[in-house]
This record gives structure tokens, sequence and C-alpha cells, in this order.
């Protein structure tokens, strides 16, 4: 794999995108964010342009094509290419499943999954044209641990290990490498454009992300250095790994068991 001097991050304004487009900065590597939200980007560019002058931001919905293949002619006229592009930009939905609207479901789809698959639909030819290159999804522990009132969102972080564990070895024939991480809950934005369709849900999943012992930032180090371990599954949080190890070894019912439990005290810490 070629050294990754150049990168593209979706969702790179705020949150985790932010803190790794920071963290990319730092090592003077050229960073380019894309998002929806101009202002915050033009604001993000700010920090990173002091960080490393070539640092651009780019107005890219993930739910439109058209927007991928202008950030690519961008990169290409500009920096002669890309080595590595980050699918970062997600959005969450909770409540049950009876209360979801049809549109909620579309809405999650349009983005935490079909986003991906457009990015990649797009660059995939840049890279096979470079011989080399490099993708990132960002999952979930989401996508293998499933917490009630959260089918969409499960559903859409399980489709996101899904196609990067195909392109994995679908992509190997390019030279072209994929990776996906997997954080579990940690200080971030993403309850800001959350939709829920339950209160009570809503509530639960915001005091999680607000009261998590980890911030995006320790995240972005933690994905970082999986990119350069070139992981192919990047995990940032050991308790979450330690109950995917569970779901694997024990019967379903026993780990049924063992969620209901932790679901138990969970609920009953956020509660003080």
């Amino acid at each position: 794999m070629s050294k990754i001097e150049r990168i593209f991050i979706t969702g790179g304004s705020a949150g985790l995108g932010k803190a790794l487009a920071l963290n990319f900065a730092r090592q003077g590597k050229k960073v380019c964010i894309a998002d929806i939200n101009d202002e915050t980007g033009k604001s993000t560019l700010s920090e990173l342009k002091a960080l490393n002058p070539a640092s651009e931001y780019l107005h890219c919905d993930v739910r439109s094509s058209e927007d991928f293949i202008k950030s690519i002619e961008w990169l290409e006229s500009n920096w002669d290419g890309v080595d590595l592009v980050i699918n970062n930009a997600g959005v969450a939905q909770m409540g049950p499943m009876e209360t979801v609207s049809d549109e909620d479901w579309n809405w999650i789809v349009d983005i935490n999954m079909m986003g991906i698959v457009r990015s990649t639909k797009a660059f995939l030819p840049v890279f096979q044209k470079q011989g080399t290159g490099r993708f990132l999804n960002i999952a979930s522990m989401a996508g293998y641990l499933y917490m009630p009132d959260a089918a969409a969102y499960n559903a859409t972080k399980a489709a996101v290990v899904a196609i990067s564990e195909t392109l994995m070895l679908e992509f190997e024939k390019y030279n072209v490498g994929v990776q996906v991480a997997c954080p579990a809950f940690f200080r971030t934005d993403l309850a800001k454009n959350m939709r829920s369709s339950s209160e009570e849900s809503e509530m639960m999943t915001k005091r999680m992300v607000e009261r998590a012992r980890i911030g995006a930032d320790e995240i972005a180090e933690k994905i970082v250095k999986g990119i350069e371990n070139n992981d192919s599954h990047i995990f940032t949080h050991p308790e979450a790994e330690q109950a995917l190890q569970a779901k694997k070894q024990l019967a379903f019912k026993d780990f049924l068991n063992l969620m209901r439990m932790q679901l138990a005290q969970i609920e009953e810490r956020m509660k003080r």
C-alpha cells in the first residue's frame, strides 16, 4: 500500500470527522473535508489551514453522486488524486420498530449505507487509475451488538461492516485497501442530527453519548493508529470487543441474558 498523503473525509466538519481531519493535518497530510454544512465546514477549514495551508473544504452531500464527482474533479485537478477516502458521514435514528416511519428508514439508509455505496463507486475508478488507494468506512459496534430501539441504526451499521468485508476481498485485485472502524459510544455531536420516534429513546441515547468516558479526539487517535497498522477492523473500546467475543462464544440465549443485564445496568446509571 502506498504512503498516505492526500485524504478525503465525508462529514468532516464536526465530530469524529473533524477530529480525524485535525489529526492528519497535524501530521502534515493534505486533508479535504466534505460536508453539507458550509458554515461549520469553513470554520473547521480555518483550523486545518493553520496546521497545513493545503487543506480544503468542499460541499458534498453523500446522497448525491454528482457531488462526489465534483469532489473528485477538484482532487484530481489540485492534488492529482487522493490516497485515502474516509466514509465518515452518518446519522442516527432511534425508537421502537413500530413507531419508526418509512421516511426515517429511507433517510438513514440513504445516508449511512447508500452514502458509502455512492462514494465507493465514484472513487474506485480513481484508485484503479492510480493503481492504489484505500477506503476507511466508519461503522459502529452497533454493526455487531444490537441494542433495542435502534433497529434502523443497527441495520445500516451492520450493512457498512458487510460491505466493507465484501470489498476487502473484491478490491484486492485492484491494489485497493478497505478498512472498517467500529467505535462504541463516545462524546460527539451525533445526537444533534438524530431522529427519534420515542422521547425516551432519544433521551437515553443523548445521555449515553454525553456521559461517555472517551471523546472524538481519542477515538480519532485509535483509528489513525489502526490505519497505520493496516488493521482490517479497527475497534476502539475494549469492553465492546469483550462483548463481541461473548456473542461469538456463548449460546445466543445466554448472550441475550448477558445483554439484558448490561442494559439494565446502563439504564440504572443513566438515571443518576
